[in-house]
C-alpha cells in the first residue's frame, strides 16, 4: 500500500512494509516508535497549495501518480481527502483508500515527519507552514465568494455620501445664484433641472434668446422668460457667472454619476441577495448588509434583531428609561412598511422582519440564485396586510386560518300582533317589579310644596306712623323689666346674705 502524504513542502509518498499492522487501530500507534520498519519513503514532490485546499488533481502530482501507476498499478493509495480520492480514482484509475486505519497513519507519520522525511530541519518546515498559511489566506480573500458582499457595503455607504454632497452643492448653487435671479428657483422645483437651466442660461439678460425645451416644458420656459424681464436680482459679473456654471457641472456630473452607481448597486443585489432585494429593496437590502458588516453575519441574525437593526440608540434609551422599545429601524423604509397605516406599521415590521431573516440565510448559505422564495413571502406580505386594512372576516387564532364564526340565521316573521297597552292611558306596572322601586317612583311623583312668596302691599303713612310709635314704646316697657327683674335679683342676694 502506498501513502500519499500532504506536508507544507509538498507531497510525500511512503510504502508500507507491513500492512497487517493496519488492521489492529488501537495499537497502531505503538509501531511509530521505530517508524523505519512500518514507512518508507518513496517519493517527494512540490505542489500546488491552491490546488490542494480545493481537492483538485495538480500537475505535478498527476505526473508522479502516473508514474505510480506505470510501476505499481497494483497498489492502493491512502490519502487523507476523499474529495482528492474520487478525482484519482476518475482520471488514473488508481484505487484509493480513506478509512480510521489510513487517519491513524497519517497522525503517526505527522508525529514522526522529522525522523521520516529527512533534509527538512524544524525551522525551516515552521517557516514553510507559516509562508503557506499566509498565501492561502490572501487567495481566500481574493477569490472567496463571499467577499462580494464587501463592494455592496462599499456601493452603498458611496451613495449616501453622494447624496449628501449633491444636497450640499445644488443649496449653494441656488443661494449663490438666486442673488442674480431669484425668481428661477421658485418657478424650476427639480434641482437637476434647475442647474442645467442656469448652465444653458448664465446671465439672466440671455434668457430670451436660449432655448430650454430640453430642459424644461414649455409652459414654465415661457414663464421664465417673463420672470427674467422682470426680475428684481442683482447684476453680476462674468467671472461670478463662469463660477456658477462650473458649480452647476459638478452637480450634473455628481448626478449622473449616482445614477449609473444606483444601477451598478441593483444588479450587484439581485446577483448577491435576490430574495433579500425582492423583500424590502434595493436600498433597503444593501444598507442593512452594511449595518451587520455582511450578508454572512445578517444572516446570523435574529428576526427581532433585523426589525431593529439601525434603531440600537432607541432601543438602549428605551430599556434605560423603562419606556416603550422601537418597533422597526432600518426596516422602516421598505415599501411594504411605507404604504401601511400607523396603526398597523408594527405588525407589518414585525411580519415582514421575520420573513426577510429567512429570506437572508436562503441567500447566504443556499446553493440557488433564484427569487422565488422571496416572491412567494411577498405574496403572502401582501395578503396579510389587505387583511389587516380591510379587517376581513378572518379571525386571530392560533393558525390564522380560521374562518369567523357566523351568528345562526333567525327568520323574523313579518306578521304584526295587536299591542293592547296602547287603549289604556293609565300607567301600566309591571307585577315583578320590586316593592322599594314603587316606594321611589311613589316619592317622586309626589307633588312639591311651594312656599308661598308674601306679597307686599302698600301701607297708608298714618298707619306707619302709629307703627312706628307702637316699636318705640315695646322696647322701653322690655327694658323696665330687665331692671325690675334685675333689681329684685339684688335683692334678693341681700336677703340671703342678710339671713
Amino acid at each position: 500500500m502506498l501513502v500519499l502524504f500532504e506536508t507544507a513542502a509538498g507531497y510525500a509518498i511512503f510504502k508500507v512494509l507491513d500492512e497487517q499492522k493496519l488492521q489492529q487501530v488501537d495499537s497502531l500507534w505503538k509501531e511509530f516508535e521505530t517508524p523505519d520498519k512500518l514507512l518508507w519513503l518513496f517519493f517527494t514532490f512540490p505542489a500546488a497549495a491552491t490546488a490542494l485546499v480545493e481537492g483538485k488533481l495538480g500537475k505535478s502530482l498527476k505526473k508522479v501518480l502516473k508514474k505510480v501507476v506505470a510501476k505499481d498499478a497494483h497498489e492502493q493509495l491512502a490519502i487523507t481527502d476523499a474529495k482528492l480520492g474520487g478525482v484519482i480514482k476518475e482520471k488514473l484509475n488508481l484505487s484509493c483508500v480513506h478509512s480510521p486505519a489510513v487517519a491513524e497513519l497519517m497522525r503517526g507519520i505527522r508525529y514522526q515527519m522529522e525522523g521520516l522525511i529527512t533534509g527538512l530541519p524544524p525551522r525551516e518546515i515552521s517557516a514553510m507552514s507559516l509562508g503557506l498559511a499566509h498565501s492561502l489566506s490572501r487567495y481566500k480573500l481574493k477569490f472567496s465568494p463571499d467577499k462580494v458582499d464587501t463592494m455592496i457595503v462599499q456601493a452603498i455607504s458611496l451613495l449616501d455620501d453622494l447624496d449628501k454632497e449633491l444636497n450640499n452643492y445644488i443649496m449653494r448653487c441656488r443661494e449663490w445664484y438666486g442673488w442674480h435671479f431669484p425668481e428661477l428657483g421658485k418657478i424650476i422645483t427639480d434641482n437637476l433641472a434647475y442647474c442645467k437651466s442656469v448652465r444653458k442660461i448664465g446671465d439672466r439678460t440671455n434668457v430670451v434668446n436660449t432655448d430650454l425645451s430640453e430642459v424644461v416644458p414649455e409652459e414654465i420656459e415661457a414663464e421664465v422668460k417673463l420672470a427674467a424681464e422682470i426680475s428684481m436680482g442683482t447684476e453680476v459679473s462674468e467671472e461670478d457667472i463662469h463660477n456658477i456654471m462650473h458649480l452647476c457641472d459638478q452637480v450634473i456630473e455628481i448626478s449622473e454619476y449616482r445614477s449609473q452607481l444606483y444601477d451598478y448597486l441593483k444588479n450587484r443585489m439581485m446577483a448577491i441577495a435576490p430574495n433579500l432585494t425582492v423583500m424590502v429593496g434595493e436600498l433597503v437590502g444593501a444598507r442593512l448588509i452594511s449595518h451587520a458588516g455582511s450578508l454572512l453575519n445578517l444572516a446570523k441574525h435574529p428576526a427581532s434583531t433585523v426589525q431593529i437593526l439601525g434603531a440600537e440608540k432607541a432601543l438602549f434609551r428605551a430599556l434605560k428609561t423603562r419606556r416603550d422599545t422601537p418597533k422597526y429601524g432600518l426596516i422602516y423604509h421598505a415599501s411594504l412598511v411605507g404604504q401601511t397605516t400607523a396603526k398597523n406599521k408594527g405588525k407589518i415590521s414585525r411580519t415582514l422582519a421575520a420573513k426577510t431573516a429567512l429570506a437572508i440565510r436562503y441567500d447566504a448559505l443556499g446553493e440557488d440564485t433564484n427569487a422565488e422564495m422571496g416572491l412567494e413571502n411577498r405574496a403572502k406580505l401582501e395578503a396579510r396586510l389587505r387583511q389587516l386594512e380591510e379587517k376581513g372576516i378572518r379571525r386571530i387564532s392560533g393558525s390564522g386560518k380560521a374562518l369567523a364564526r357566523a351568528d345562526k340565521y333567525q327568520h323574523k316573521s313579518d306578521v304584526k300582533v295587536y299591542d293592547p297597552s296602547g287603549d289604556s292611558t293609565l300607567p301600566s306596572v309591571s307585577k315583578k317589579r320590586k316593592i322599594e322601586e314603587v316606594e321611589e317612583a311613589e316619592e317622586e311623583d309626589k307633588p312639591v310644596e311651594v312656599k308661598a312668596k308674601k306679597v307686599k302691599r302698600e301701607i297708608p303713612a298714618e298707619e306707619t306712623e302709629e307703627a312706628a310709635e307702637a316699636e318705640t314704646e315695646t322696647p322701653k316697657k322690655k327694658k323696665k323689666k330687665k331692671v325690675k327683674h334685675v333689681e329684685g335679683t339684688f335683692c334678693n342676694k341681700n336677703n340671703g346674705k342678710e339671713q
